[in-house]
This record gives structure tokens, sequence and C-alpha cells, in this order.
């Protein structure tokens, strides 16, 4: 493999919501196979529970949007997202709320919104099951999301909607049985590329044998 293309595709698939470009119709041939592709991920025992709901029609995108803004107000009011402070997350965070925020407002403009769901509920699942089941859905949309970005389509991973999840499904016609993961707003982004976030160096964040040990 060519590392260099990998690498990049790998470092710049970002959440993407300023640059989402509204105007431009994305070709369902397109989804299909960046689809097919995701579907290549792991599925825990083989299951392949997996379910993808493609929303291009434009009232559900609006009735998505609707159940969208509804929870990102609760999620505001409630303080639920990381504080401003010196750290370097804390750094990022205004941007990263003023971008989210941009998102929000706009949901419905994003011609194609893309829901994994998968077979299953974790309510009162133990932590194995958990883990089997969002292990064999979340793996999933991130190929999406890679395979998506390798063909200039811009996603944003957004879990918002899940407060009011029962609502979206009933919209969807998405059976009680199947947990919605994530919704991914998607559009061809404009601009060229991407470059590689600022992350807390894995080093600090990576255990050798034992918690808290670096390697030696």
């Amino acid at each position: 493999m060519d590392l260099k293309v990998v690498d990049e595709l790998l470092s710049t698939t970002r959440s993407v919501r300023k640059r989402l470009d509204f105007s431009r119709p994305v070709e369902p041939e397109v989804i299909e196979k960046c689809i097919e592709l995701s579907l290549q991920s792991p599925t825990g025992s083989n299951t392949q529970g997996w379910r993808v709901v493609v929303v291009t029609d434009e009232e559900k995108r609006k009735a998505i949007a609707e159940a969208y803004r509804k929870g990102f107000a609760m999620y505001a009011e409630a303080g639920l997202a990381p504080p401003a402070d010196e750290t370097l997350r804390g750094r990022q965070m205004p941007r990263v709320i003023d971008s989210a925020t941009y998102l929000a407002e706009r949901l419905e403009q994003a011609p194609v919104h893309v829901l994994y769901c998968i077979e299953g509920r974790v309510e009162e699942a133990g932590v194995l099951a958990q883990a089997s089941i969002y292990g064999s859905i979340l793996p999933a949309a991130w190929s999406f999301m890679l395979a998506a970005r390798a063909r200039g389509l811009g996603s944003a991973w957004t879990s918002i909607h899940l407060f009011f999840e029962k609502e979206v499904a009933e919209l969807l016609s998405i059976p009680p049985e199947f947990t919605q993961a994530v919704l991914l707003p998607v559009a061809y982004f404009t601009g060229d590329t991407f470059k590689p976030a600022k992350r807390i160096p894995a080093t600090e964040l990576t255990y050798w044998n034992e918690w808290g040990e670096p390697r030696s």
C-alpha cells in the first residue's frame, strides 16, 4: 500500500461542518459504494447486524434536523460540552462549539443523512454485550467516513438526535429492536484537503504492560 496516501486519509478525515457544500447533490451510487465498503468492517460473532438508513427526502431531513436542534439545545443547557480552559482540548472548544452550532442550524441542508443502526439494544446489556453491539457498528460508520473522504465527501459524526431516538425511529420506521448508533450528514466538501488535527501526543496516552507505564 501507498502509506503516504493511507496516512493522509487516516489523519485528515475530519468531522466536517462549515465546509459542507449544501448546494451540490450527492450521487446515490457514491453513497452506496461507501456503504458497501463500510460493511467490510468487523462484526462481533459474525452477526452482520448492520442496517443503514439513507435519508434524502427533504421533509424527513427537516424533521430530523428539528429533533437534532432540540437535542442540541438540551445538550447546551445541561452544560455537557467540555469546558474551555488552557489545556489543548480546552483551547479548541470554542471553535468546536462554533462549528457544531453552525451545523445544528443548517442540518437539513445536508443533501444526505446516513444513519448507522445495529440489531440489539444496550439498555439492559452488560459490558460485554455493549462492547459487542457497539463494536459491530461504530467501525462501519467510521469506514463510511473514510470511504466518503476519499471520494471528496465530507461527513460529521453526530448523535445528539438520540435525545429523540424514538421519534426519529418512528419517522423512519426503524424497528424498536434496532439501536441507532450515529447520524452522518453528508455532502461534498469545499476546498482541496484537510490538515491533521492537533491532538495530545500518543506517547502521553499510551501505556505498555501496565496502566500509566510508558514504553521503556
